[in-house]
């Protein structure tokens, strides 16, 4: 399969799985446009009929009958996503949310921090203790703190909106608070590498024309060490959409909390939980695939980027 076709075939696949999760999330918020909220697009029980029926088929034929068993256990499997897809893709909405929100406000925080580190005197020191603070704890002690030792959740709870329709509980507001905070030092130390990577001549030479230091750092250096910087912010990307699942400690019911909670009603967690995988790896490749995209759009033939990533887990 060349290149090319393999772009086709991924491509494919996310548009088809980008198309039903928003029919899904749209006829849910709507009170059921299709079919009723929460129930499957189509009926679940005559695929699973037909996996009994060929099940009891391949067990009459013994070996030979072993092809047909695989086709019974594919049936079942099918039958059995259709019925708790609905209820992974409420939680999937909230890693969603959790994800982008998390990058874009952890950017925010990320370039000046990154730009203090770099140029700046005392502002170096206040820039590095907080980078090394966040980085040196783990996302989880931070989720806590943020929730059960703050009065984070009782001021978002006093929001108008929040918690009401589409709009987010106060604990995932927390959790978005938590993720951009600790999304945005290592973004900073990413975008610090790719700062330091630019030729320090050319804010000279931006000084050189006129511009004063904030003008040729804004127009001349931050848009080259964005560019360097997209490799390990994709890194970063993949980071939160399963980090985000550590959400699910303070009560955020994503992606990882919805499969959980329905495995405990059927115990049937193996399979759940590779159900959450597939959808976790499609969240991915999506994130991937758009970073991608972003890299071409903003390349400049000739110019490399820089490359890293999140030094360990967390």
């Amino acid at each position: 399969m060349t290149r090319s076709t393999q772009r086709v075939v991924r491509d494919a696949v996310l548009a088809v799985f980008w198309a039903w999760f928003a029919a899904r999330l749209l006829n849910d918020w709507f009170g059921g446009v299709l079919v009723a909220r929460g129930q499957p697009f189509v009926d679940p029980q005559p695929i699973a009929a037909a996996g009994v029926a060929l099940s009891d088929t391949a067990a009459a034929l013994g070996v030979v009958g072993i092809p047909v068993g695989w086709v019974a256990d594919l049936l079942d499997s099918v039958a059995f996503a259709m019925t708790y897809l609905p209820d992974l893709a409420a939680g999937m909405w909230l890693t969603v949310v959790l994800t982008t929100l998390g990058i874009v406000f952890g950017l925010v925080l990320a370039v000046p921090l990154a730009a203090a580190r770099v140029y700046g005197r005392v502002t170096h020191w206040v820039a590095l203790g907080v980078i090394e603070l966040i980085r040196g704890t783990p996302l989880l002690a931070q989720l806590f703190v943020l929730y059960y030792a703050l009065p984070l959740s009782r001021w978002f709870a006093a929001v108008p909106f929040v918690g009401s329709g589409v709009v987010p509980a106060q604990a995932v507001w927390v959790a978005i608070v938590g993720f951009t905070i600790n999304s945005a030092a290592y973004q900073a130390e990413y975008i610090r590498g790719s700062i330091e990577g630019v030729d320090p001549g050319q804010l000279t030479a931006a000084r050189a024309v006129g511009l004063s230091q904030l003008e040729g750092i804004r127009h001349v250096v931050l848009p080259q060490a964005l560019r360097f910087a997209i490799p390990s912010w994709t890194n970063e990307l993949v980071y939160l959409v399963k980090y985000s699942s550590l959400a699910s400690f303070i009560t955020v019911r994503e992606l990882y909390h919805a499969a959980e909670a329905a495995a405990y009603d059927n115990y049937a967690f193996l399979d759940l939980f590779l159900l959450a995988a597939v959808l976790y790896v499609l969240l991915v490749l999506s994130a991937t695939t758009t970073m991608e995209w972003v890299r071409k759009q903003v390349a400049i033939p000739g110019v490399g980027g820089s490359a890293g990533g999140r030094a360990s887990a967390e």
